[in-house]
Parts: C-alpha cells; sequence; structure tokens
C-alpha cells in the first residue's frame, strides 16, 4: 500500500498541475467563470489529496495503519475531482450528485487518520 499511494499520490499531484495550467490557458475562453471555478476546485482538492495520500504513504512506513485512508483518498479524489471535472466540461448536471460521495469518502479517510493516530503509541 505504501507504493500505491505514493505513485497515485504523485500522479494525482502531478495531473493536477497539469489540469490546472489547462484551466488557466487553455479553457479560459471556453468555459463560463462558474465552470472554470468548478475545474480549478477539482485540480486544488485533487492536489490537497494526492499530498495527503504521500503523507499516508509515510505514516504507514512508521507503522501507523492508514490502509484506509489511502483507500478512501484515492476513491474521493476519482468520485470527487473526477465529477467536478467533467461536469465543468460537459455541463452534465446528473454528475451533480456524484461530488458529495467523493466529499464523504474524503471525510472518511481524515477520520480514519484521527483514529488511527490517536490510537498509535509513539
Amino acid at each position: 500500500m505504501i507504493k500505491l499511494c505514493l505513485l497515485t499520490g504523485s500522479f494525482f499531484c502531478m495531473l493536477s498541475v497539469m489540469l490546472g495550467a489547462f484551466a488557466a490557458h487553455g479553457l479560459k475562453s471556453r468555459l463560463t467563470e462558474y465552470s472554470l471555478g468548478v475545474f480549478k476546485t477539482a485540480a486544488e482538492y485533487q492536489m490537497m489529496h494526492g499530498l495527503a495520500l504521500i503523507a499516508v504513504a509515510i505514516l504507514i512506513k512508521w507503522g501507523i495503519n492508514l490502509t484506509m485512508a489511502g483507500g478512501f483518498f484515492i476513491a474521493g479524489t476519482l468520485l470527487f475531482s473526477g465529477s467536478l471535472y467533467l461536469l465543468a466540461l460537459s455541463g452534465m448536471k446528473w454528475l451533480g450528485p456524484i461530488t458529495p460521495l467523493g466529499g464523504l469518502c474524503f471525510i472518511i479517510g481524515w477520520v480514519v487518520i484521527l483514529v488511527q493516530v490517536a490510537r498509535f503509541k509513539f
């Protein structure tokens, strides 16, 4: 799980930078201000949780059981950021209900970290 979190976290961060630059330069004239904001929100959350995955890998290496947190961060990024990217680009409103499921995955991942770190004997 350590390697998966490191690779996925690094990939999510790299992709976030690429998509953010694409939005700023390639989509600025094609999307409404609202859709551009939605796209930027997706990139920001993807970056934050990519970095969180890297931190999860480090904490797992220390011996803290955060495998579930890593899984929830991966699922959350795919559902939350993925649905927002698609919503911004396509305008398909039915994608809207998927976004909160990704947010819920993020929250669960952070709760797992809180509980596991509180239980860990330093």
